[in-house]
């Protein structure tokens, strides 16, 4: 099978923090680890360099690192880096990349250094598609201010330039309407405080968040979720959920980590321009963690 009949993305697919050691340098063997933690916990991929890898502020040196170091701890087809770059040319670069170091798929913003017109979004998912890797593109218009709305979601999937989409709007109305302009595309969770809604709603896949600390009651919930047994997933989504909607605040990556550090995992600090918690945004997220825990949730 080649790698543009596979789908990388199905499934539980993990935007991976990352960890930093005091000196703020990336600890690439703490990485690896991680990442194989993930796998046998019943995650089914990865995806660095996405902002929970705080991508924006890495060197272009340290970025493919990350690349090719998840790729050695699980294999490439496990690996769907975000590509995101303010120029086509060298998002481009990027999924070529990638593609060099043997990964399955990559995940792509659209342009976000100003506010893209459709034109633009078009000849973006273009370029990168030449490298020749399937996309997945990433709408999130609540930080890129560019929203790829169903309609133009189903032109970039009727071009050929993607083959999935993380939906990050929070708009669940969306999927509907997706599912009817493109049904070929395949939907993916996109922040972890929808993801009963958008799994009922027929998605593929889950680009997740709060498996860097819980991956196995994660896992279950998915599953519970995409297969139907709403009873386990309405207990485990209720559970979970003071965690999850983490995910879909400024502060994620500080709270995600935080939230590692409690169950034993390493998270580690953030890169300046992202400042620690406060006090009380760190007490709320260690009391639900903690009571997660308590829960047997892990």
């Amino acid at each position: 099978m080649t790698i543009a009949e596979q789908r990388p993305w199905r499934g539980v697919v993990v935007a991976t923090a990352l960890p930093l050691t005091d000196r703020l340098s990336v600890d690439y063997d703490k990485f690896a680890e991680h990442c194989l933690w993930l796998v046998d916990n019943g995650c089914d991929g990865v995806v660095p360099n996405g902002s929970l890898g705080e991508y924006q502020v890495l060197t272009p040196q340290e970025r493919a690192t990350v690349v090719e170091t998840a790729v050695a701890a699980i294999g490439g087809q496990r690996v769907m880096p975000g590509v995101a770059a303010y120029g086509s040319a060298e998002a481009r670069r990027w999924a070529e990349q990638a593609r060099d170091a043997g990964c399955g798929a990559v995940m792509l913003l659209p342009p976000n250094s100003y506010r893209a017109d459709e034109r633009s979004v078009l000849a973006h998912y273009a370029e990168v598609a030449e490298a020749g890797l399937p996309v997945v593109a990433y709408n999130n218009p609540i930080d890129t201010k560019v929203d790829l709305v169903p309609e133009l979601l189903a032109k970039l999937h009727g071009e050929g330039h993607i083959r999935a989409v993380k939906e990050f709007s929070g708009d669940v109305r969306r999927a509907y309407r997706l599912a009817e302009l493109a049904p070929e595309l395949d939907l993916l969770i996109g922040a972890d405080d929808v993801l009963l809604e958008l799994a009922v709603a027929g998605a593929k896949g889950w680009v997740a968040g709060y498996p860097n600390a819980l991956p196995a009651a994660s896992v279950e919930l998915y599953h519970a979720a995409v297969d139907g047994d709403l009873a386990t997933a309405s207990r485990l989504y209720r559970q979970l959920h003071p965690l999850l909607r983490w995910d879909s605040q400024v502060e994620f990556v500080q709270a995600i980590k935080l939230s590692m550090e409690i169950v034993g995992r390493y998270g580690g600090p953030v890169r300046p321009p992202r400042m620690p918690l406060l006090p009380e945004q760190e007490k709320t997220v260690r009391e639900a963690t903690e009571r997660a825990v308590a829960d047997g949730l892990g």
